[in-house]
C-alpha cells in the first residue's frame, strides 16, 4: 500500500501527517518520522481495513486571502 504524508518542523521534531487516513507521528529527523509513521500505519491498519478508491480522500490546495 502507498500512502501520502505531509511533513512539516515544529521546533525540535518533524511531523509527518498521512493524508490519505488520520495518522501522524514524530521523530528527531524527517527520516525517523517517516519511520515511525510506518510504523503508525501498520499498527492503524491491524484494526482498520485499508481505504478503498472511493474512501480516499480528495487532496486539494484551499487559498485564503491574507
Amino acid at each position: 500500500m502507498e500512502f501520502t504524508a505531509a511533513i512539516t518542523h515544529d521546533g525540535y521534531h518533524y511531523v509527518a501527517q498521512c493524508l490519505d487516513v488520520d495518522v501522524v507521528s514524530q521523530g528527531v529527523t524527517v527520516d525517523a518520522a517517516l519511520a515511525n509513521l510506518r510504523e503508525a500505519l501498520e499498527l492503524y491498519f491491524e484494526d482498520m481495513p485499508p481505504p478503498t478508491g472511493s474512501e480516499a480522500p480528495l487532496i486539494v490546495k484551499v487559498q485564503i486571502a491574507a
